[in-house]
């Protein structure tokens, strides 16, 4: 378990432990943390009154000697567990011991966590119980120990809500999207050969500019285009990395990126790169990205990996030298800017244009598509100002970080607090202010940003550094392929009934295939987002002898190339 830093205020006095009519109760930083009658009646009636479901995760703040944790593990449904929970070192002393023999006796359904950062917690969840387990939270208070601690118990509360709402909004984008991401890798591993991988790059300890399509992205591009407008990226003390979103936005001021991360799988993406058809832009893709939008543009490849499940597929190509370095799948083209900016160098990251929110009458920067399309569209009809998109079901006023009201939605909103689990106090990030959410980390006036943007001290390297060791050949490539189609071919005959041999030992095959082959089922309903393994059931292998032959075309034009 993570042992954290005290909460301010827990050193000191110690826990008293005072007798009651049943059990005892506690005295403690001058609170009464349990009934001085009868703490073990008043816990396990709240406990009976809890109402219980399957697959649902009850959060116990401070539990202190567990009293109505036994009523509640005679009640809990399948897929269900309590997680007790306390922030102080001294509380925790008496927690632990306590129910050492309950959590002993429920393994699999109790567990005793050390925690004070959200984090922790889910971190703790994640590997006790792993994903797509729980599909809801309840907070039961069975005493008042929480109430010393009321800030730090409802962070981790709202954290490991968010933690348990993401894990399943995964796995529907995994269900929809999941068969698409392995046909964009397979056909861009036929672009490894012509590319480099994203390791290669090195921005040294030049400051970087890592820029999302937001709406607050105008000012910081119009004052770069005054200052740097037509210069080469070369001539610039500093890097731009920018998302493919705003692509067009820094080519209209005359800017050029440093880096254009694409990380879009589907096809719309290409409206991104309107008018940027073999132009010398730098771009870094992911392997799961659209493959057409990796062949747009004229400059470097530089590819990286998101692995958006576990597949067995992604060990293969790590053992074979195909799979470029991994970034963590943050699932927004403006966390990965963030991401490669700080994996890219050692020098200062200044962010902008990544809000997280938007305005009545603007959702991206000037002439990025989504603009654009507002523009076209406008006539004596139809407003710029779009009502229904801007207050759409769901849509909330929220106050940015220079106290002006924007609004935002549950989407941005998790985005919004994934970057600040990913990247919260990073001492090298520094958000420019504008009219975005707050991100977690230190904020800058734009004039301070440009000051170090422009920073030439005798520590600061502008060059940047190419690393071409680790070439792919596309021979490598072929290979690989070709052992990808003997695997599905054996598959196909097994599932045809075309294969001979003893039924067990084809059976047993059948599984080790299955599994190796896993990016042809990892996306099933039953299997998305759990790590799961291969069903025997007739559905399952129906489903999975159907996906088989568009794989096989895929790896053998692959093959061919």
């Amino acid at each position: 378990m993570t042992v954290s830093k005290k909460p301010s205020g827990a050193c000191g006095s110690k826990p008293q432990e005072i007798p009651a009519r049943q059990g005892f109760s506690i005295s403690y930083m001058g609170k009464t943390l349990l009934s001085r009658i009868d703490p073990v009646n008043q816990a396990d009636r709240i406990a009976a009154e809890v109402p219980m479901e399957e697959g649902t995760l009850y959060l116990c703040p401070s539990s202190l000697y567990g009293y109505g944790l036994s009523v509640l593990l005679e009640k809990l449904k399948p897929n269900s567990a309590i997680l007790c929970i306390e922030s102080d070192d001294n509380l925790y002393d008496i927690s632990k011991k306590s129910l050492e023999s309950l959590t002993r006796e429920h393994g699999g359904k109790l567990a005793l966590l050390r925690a004070s950062k959200p984090e922790e917690a889910c971190s703790f969840v994640r590997k006790t119980w792993g994903s797509r387990i729980f599909r809801r939270l309840v907070n039961v208070r069975l005493g008042g120990g929480w109430q010393l601690f009321p800030e730090q118990y409802e962070k981790i509360e709202t954290a490991l809500r968010r933690e348990i709402a993401v894990a399943w909004s995964n796995a529907m984008t995994l269900i929809r999207l999941g068969r698409l991401y392995s046909r964009n890798l397979i056909r861009n591993l036929a672009l490894l050969g012509q590319s480099k991988n994203i390791s290669a790059l090195n921005f040294s300890s030049a400051p970087v500019l890592a820029l999302g399509a937001g709406p607050s992205l105008d000012s910081i591009l119009d004052e770069l285009s005054n200052m740097f407008g037509g210069t080469i990226p070369e001539k610039r003390p500093f890097r731009i990395v920018c998302a493919d979103t705003c692509l067009s936005a820094l080519t209209e001021r005359g800017i050029k990126s440093d880096l254009v991360v694409i990380l879009e799988s589907q096809h719309w993406n290409l409206k991104d790169f309107t008018g940027h058809k073999n132009r010398n832009i730098n771009a870094a893709i992911d392997l799961s990205a659209l493959p057409a939008s990796a062949r747009v543009l004229g400059g470097e490849r530089y590819f990286f990996a998101t692995p958006w499940t576990e597949l067995r597929l992604f060990k293969r190509l790590a053992d074979s030298g195909l799979l470029p370095e991994i970034l963590p799948p943050l699932g927004s083209v403006g966390l990965n800017c963030v991401a490669l900016a700080l994996r890219l160098g050692s020098g200062p990251v200044l962010i902008g244009g990544i809000d997280f929110s938007y305005t009545d009458d603007a959702f991206h920067a000037r002439s990025t598509p989504g603009h654009n399309r507002v523009l076209l569209n406008n006539n004596r009809f139809k407003s710029l100002i779009n009502a229904d998109d801007t207050f759409r079901q769901g849509s909330f006023p929220i106050i940015s970080k220079t106290g002006t009201q924007v609004r935002s939605d549950p989407a941005l909103r998790n985005y919004r607090d994934l970057f600040e689990q990913e990247f919260g106090n990073n001492p090298r990030l520094l958000d420019i202010t504008g009219s975005g959410l707050n991100l977690g980390v230190k904020a800058i006036t734009a004039a301070e940003a440009f000051t170090i943007l422009n920073s030439t001290s005798d520590d600061t390297n502008g060059d940047i550094i190419y690393d071409n060791t680790g070439d792919i050949s596309d021979i490598t490539v072929s290979e690989f392929a070709r052992r990808e189609i003997d695997t599905l071919e054996k598959l196909m005959q097994i599932l045809s009934g075309t294969s001979t041999g003893e039924a067990s030992e084809l059976e047993e095959l059948l599984l080790e295939l299955l599994e190796k082959a896993d990016y042809l089922w990892a996306h099933f309903p039953e299997s998305a987002g759990v790590g799961g393994r291969p069903l025997k059931d007739l559905s399952f292998l129906k489903r999975a002898r159907v996906e088989i032959e568009p794989f096989l075309k895929l790896w053998q034009m692959l093959e061919e190339s």
